[in-house]
């Protein structure tokens, strides 16, 4: 197939530029819900992708047929749609780092070694030792992997084969108890094999699932104030990832993210330094691992706060050419049937000097915040997450559990307040997706960070 995408690169010839992107997809996706099957099946589909840049305007076709007169047409309805749309004579792409030879992450235990009649049992099992708990109302597992494998040609010069390997197991349980009802949940994400994904054994996650959901059961609601919190890596990570790293996705600057004309300015404590990168940093087999992005860019560790200060945004090599800067590869497609959009890898902020236990000690009264939930951010970095569980602090001792919290604020403002990050760094959102128009893998965490932010609860 390489040698075939290679030789109809020919056909651009007066164009600005062409891209060619094979991608093959092996899927499996085991869902039980009550202990009824909800979804069994496993998948396999390729095609290839074609852009066009021409005079500033882009072209997109696919075709899901590999042989070379498919792919020809894809090619004249790319340049076709590309040399309708250009209109700027000037306009030229970004630099870039590209890609030539093979790509793959390092991956233990291959997925493939393990049957799917194996997985689907494991499904099975840990759902029901769930279900088996009496204060269990209500169960889901799932388990899902995407083994991946690309061929990236462009006219101006890359030539990869890049191999990927992505699962994620998820665990939930509800507990019930006079008309009450909570939700507790664990998840995994990793790029890698078997033993890379299951860091924790399926059996600890069902005991951790159903401790917290039955703690929960019995814990009060907090109320709401502006207070000192410690956020546990997850709930970093959420806020890095969807408060921050959305609003330094280049396309989103130009249309007037919070973020523009920011380049420089201090947005952050100097305790903050906030990363997006393509290859796993601190912790192996981060879930957005990404060695090459969908334009055949080799992606770096991309520092996007540095000690509070602004320093970058994330670029394809589009944007890249309007800022005069290099791409940071952070152009990704979901499917050959997607066009490339900017898109976060794995977002974090560094690990600090501190140690939890003395973060605690330190404070007189707030709360430790634990296991990120779902939420909402805007393109003005406002934000409202839930969270799993809560721990009041006082006199730097842990106190009572709390339910049904939330957590709020505008993000810059938070991390501005952010006084200790601790030694201890962990991913904590690798079985989540981005959901910016197409999906797209990614990973997200951080250190325990202190600051100060807004809780939401009940009125007493």
């Amino acid at each position: 197939m390489l040698e075939l995408l290679e030789d109809l690169l020919s056909e651009f010839s007066g164009v600005g530029y062409g891209e060619l992107r094979y991608h093959e997809r092996r899927s499996a996706n085991i869902a039980m819900r009550q202990g009824e099957l909800e979804t069994v099946s496993s998948t396999l589909y390729s095609g290839v992708g074609v852009r066009v840049f021409h005079r500033g305007g882009w072209g997109f076709s696919s075709t899901s047929r590999g042989d070379k007169e498919s792919i020809k047409g894809a090619i004249y309805d790319a340049i076709r749609g590309a040399k309708a749309a250009g209109k700027q004579e000037q306009a030229k792409l970004g630099q870039a780092n590209l890609a030539r030879g093979r790509f793959a992450p390092r991956i233990d235990d291959p997925l493939t070694d393990h049957p799917f009649e194996e997985k689907l049992a494991l499904v099975r099992k840990t759902e029901e030792k769930l279900r088996s708990f009496g204060f269990i109302a209500a169960t889901a597992c799932s388990y899902i992997e995407n083994l991946d494998h690309k061929y990236i040609v462009t006219t101006d010069g890359a030539r990869a084969e890049i191999i990927d390997s992505k699962p994620e197991f998820r665990l939930m349980g509800v507990a019930a108890d006079n008309g009450e009802r909570v939700e507790a949940s664990e998840a995994l994400g990793a790029t890698g094999g078997w033993r890379d994904l299951f860091k924790r054994e399926p059996d600890e996650m069902v005991e951790i699932v159903a401790k917290r959901a039955s703690d929960l059961l019995q814990a009060k609601h907090p109320k709401g104030e502006r207070a000192t919190v410690i956020l546990d890596p997850g709930i970093v990570g959420l806020l890095a990832h969807e408060a921050i790293g959305h609003t330094v996705e280049a396309d989103s600057v130009l249309t007037g993210a919070i973020t523009r004309d920011k380049i420089g300015q201090r947005v952050a404590s100097e305790l903050v330094t906030l990363v997006d990168s393509g290859p796993s940093q601190f912790e192996e087999h981060a879930a957005g691992i990404l060695l090459v992005d969908d334009e055949g860019v080799i992606t770096e560790r991309t520092v996007i706060i540095e000690n509070g200060i602004l320093k970058t945004y994330l670029h394809n090599r589009e944007t890249a050419g309007i800022f005069g800067v290099s791409s940071t590869g952070n152009a990704r497609a979901f499917e050959y049937s997607n066009d490339p959009l900017i898109r976060m890898r794995n977002t974090y902020i560094e690990p600090g000097e501190n140690e939890l236990e003395e973060m605690i000690a330190e404070m007189k009264e707030g709360y430790l915040l634990k296991g990120a939930g779902g939420g909402q951010a805007d393109a003005n970095a406002e934000f409202m997450f839930d969270v799993q569980e809560a721990c009041r602090i006082e006199n730097g001792r842990m106190g009572e559990l709390l339910r049904g919290v939330t957590i709020c604020g505008q993000a810059f403002d938070v991390l501005k307040t952010v006084d200790a990050a601790s030694r201890e760094f962990r991913f904590d959102l690798g079985a989540g997706y981005c959901g910016k128009l197409q999906p797209a893998k990614v990973d997200a965490g951080g250190p325990y960070l202190r600051c100060q932010a807004i809780i939401g609860g009940r009125q007493r």
